[in-house]
């Protein structure tokens, strides 16, 4: 696996799979990749922490593995579990067959009977070592966070029932979190940490410019500016990057040359996910926002 030697090249790196970076974020994912460190992303949902893992993984031609995170989740879902059904069968047969007890309990507890999961597969032996995403690691408990350290500082599961499985060749992590809840500092000082914020309205119109290319630019630049008008306002939850390009994709699918209050009014839930803020942008608000937009483009250069 060749990875980039530099800054700009791991920018470079990212902008292949049209992934655009800023300096920031070139140089955090640039030291975690050169270091050997963990990337921490946090930030608000939908400004593309998880895409950067899978750019990440297409653009080093790297194996991703995907751990996502959820309330509850636990060594079993995570890590390995060994395949009980088949364990019981294998009793069964054993005492049909009359085989030493001695014999059977060396063999239960044996790879073929293990069933590994995202944090065990990433350890194992690959051709290139693989990209793991640990996704939304704010949704799990405290506990999950402490087992995780192990991975994290070692590179390494301990089965107890087996053996120790340490990486030949550690994994590239990339670990999110949408601050949902604080992370642990003993996780977050074994990473090279970097906040994932929303784009300047620059970057979005390259982000757009790249994601949905049939769109005029006269469109893209409106949907950009209408989108970061829509950031400054007092909303339950702000429109991601994610919600950006879709809701370009969807004027595209209306065939919108440019915005107007009726198509906008009719697609907001693309955009705004929750009915308090749609309603309070629908209509008159979003007629001001349209020829706020308008002049905006307008005037720019």
């Amino acid at each position: 696996m060749h990875m980039p030697e530099s800054i700009d090249a791991t920018a470079e790196l990212l902008a292949q799979q049209n992934y655009v970076a800023d300096r920031q974020l070139a140089t955090a994912a640039f030291l975690a990749l050169k270091l050997g460190r963990p990337l921490f992303l946090e930030g608000e949902p939908g400004t593309g922490k998880t895409e950067i893992a899978k750019v990440l993984a297409a653009g080093l031609g790297a194996e991703l593995i995907r751990l996502q995170c959820y309330e509850g989740l636990d060594i079993n879902a995570a890590a390995y579990e060994w395949n009980y059904a088949r364990q019981m069968l294998e009793i069964r047969i054993a005492e049909a067959t009359h085989e030493s007890r001695q014999d059977l309990s060396e063999d239960l507890f044996s790879e073929r009977f293990l069933v590994e999961r995202a944090l065990l597969r990433a350890l194992l032996p690959h051709s290139k070592p693989p990209v793991l995403l640990i996704d939304e690691l704010d949704r799990t408990d405290e506990p999950f966070e402490a087992y995780l350290l192990e991975v994290l500082s070692d590179f390494q599961i301990t089965i107890p029932e087996w053996r120790t499985v340490r990486a030949e060749r550690p994994p590239i992590v990339v670990i999110t979190s949408n601050r949902t809840r604080e992370i642990h500092d003993a996780v977050k000082r074994r990473c090279i940490y970097h906040w994932v914020d929303y784009p300047s309205a620059a970057r979005e119109f390259e982000i757009v410019r790249r994601k949905a290319p049939e769109a005029k630019e006269a469109l893209s630049r409106q949907i950009v500016a209408f989108v970061q008008s829509l950031r400054t306002m007092d909303l339950y939850k702000l429109p991601g990057v994610s919600e950006t390009i879709e809701w370009t994709r969807a004027l595209l699918a209306l065939d919108a040359v440019v915005l107007e209050p009726e198509t906008v009014n009719n697609t907001l839930g693309v955009l705004l996910k929750y009915q308090d803020d749609i309603a309070r942008v629908q209509g008159s608000e979003a007629a001001r926002l349209i020829e706020q937009v308008r002049q905006v483009v307008a005037t720019s250069p």
